[in-house]
């Protein structure tokens, strides 16, 4: 087999570990979120299609990339006293949790050696517990770490990446990735997101501080707004920073909580409007960084809604692209 061929997979992580971070009844992160992705494509015939990507637990010091050894503790220790609430009410954790969220880095990270060795081409991780709202010291908004900032931080110091760009499309603004990057040149961090709204944070004036001003971008867009609208921001606002940036891989805050069924949210996003800005995104990726995306799972809490549109993501994640990269006009 040549060494075109693997590269031109899509990898997925997915591991039955991660229905066991067990949250609170009720709670709108819940293990039948994963099985309504795997459902979903599963019936659409690309479960099968898919490379498999195992989720072995990550190095405690990988995850101290960006999280305090102090934090990483405390997590460590509510979990195997049987869990409770961490940092926040709206952050409860089981016994399991923990180890639940070391597998999610670890699969992560997985990913994206897959992807920087050229052994697939492109992945989504289906991982919970989810992460954009971690800080390095606390817990959030469902949040234990921050699973798309450690896999930036990791390629930077496994792989010297220079320039990495974040595009966060959860409809609740990823506080935590801004704050861990917020005076960084290294990484460019664009969030479209309904503001105001949880967890408060967010606004167009929020550009970044020292060397990493004007990185920061975030397009905040009111409750209602519509498809249209909300793609529309990648257009205006995201590409015109590219052509300086130029980033050297690809990571999206992958939330489908803007979705118009999603109870969560205030959005009217559809499952093809995500596949139209996954299709975006990777035109980005294979312009400026042959091709290197990996996206994570964040927020999406009606089923429904979550199966087909991660399914809408993952076909257009899986789609040949039959122009070279100097041929795509973005």
């Amino acid at each position: 087999m040549s060494r075109s061929q693997p590269s031109q997979k899509t990898g997925l992580v997915y591991d039955e570990i991660f229905l066991r971070h067990e949250t609170s009844p009720g709670h709108p992160e819940r293990p039948e979120r994963l099985l309504a992705i795997r459902e979903a494509l599963t019936n659409t015939g690309l479960w099968s299609q898919l490379e498999l990507i195992s989720s072995p637990p990550a190095p405690q010091e990988i995850v101290e990339l960006v999280h305090d050894r102090f934090y990483i503790d405390r997590v460590k220790s509510l979990s195997s006293r049987g869990g409770g609430y961490l940092d926040s009410p709206d952050t409860p954790i089981g016994e399991e949790s923990f180890r639940v969220a070391m597998a999610a880095v670890g699969g992560i990270i997985a990913a994206a050696d897959a992807i920087m060795t050229g052994a697939i081409r492109n992945a989504f991780a289906a991982v919970r517990p989810p992460g954009h709202h971690a800080l390095p010291d606390r817990a959030m908004g469902f949040c234990l770490f921050n699973n798309v900032a450690i896999a930036a931080r990791y390629l930077q110091h496994a792989y010297k990446l220079e320039r990495i760009l974040i595009v966060d499309w959860d409809v609740h603004h990823g506080n935590g990735t801004q704050a861990i990057f917020y005076s960084d040149p290294t990484v460019l961090f664009f969030s479209v997101h309904q503001y105001p709204f949880y967890p408060g944070t967010g606004s167009r004036q929020e550009r970044g501080w020292g060397d990493g001003l004007g990185l920061t971008i975030n397009a905040p867009v009111p409750a209602g707004t519509d498809e249209k609208t909300w793609l529309g921001t990648f257009y205006t606002m995201l590409l015109p920073a590219l052509e300086h940036f130029q980033p050297q891989f690809v990571l999206i805050s992958a939330g489908f909580d803007a979705h118009e069924l999603d109870l969560l949210g205030g959005l009217e996003v559809t499952s093809e409007g995500y596949a139209q800005a996954t299709r975006l995104v990777r035109e980005i990726a294979d312009k400026y960084a042959h091709g290197r995306l990996l996206s994570v799972l964040e927020g999406g809490y009606h089923l429904g809604a979550l199966g087909s549109s991660v399914a809408a993501h993952v076909k257009a994640l899986m789609e040949d692209t039959k122009q070279s990269r100097d041929e795509k006009k973005i």
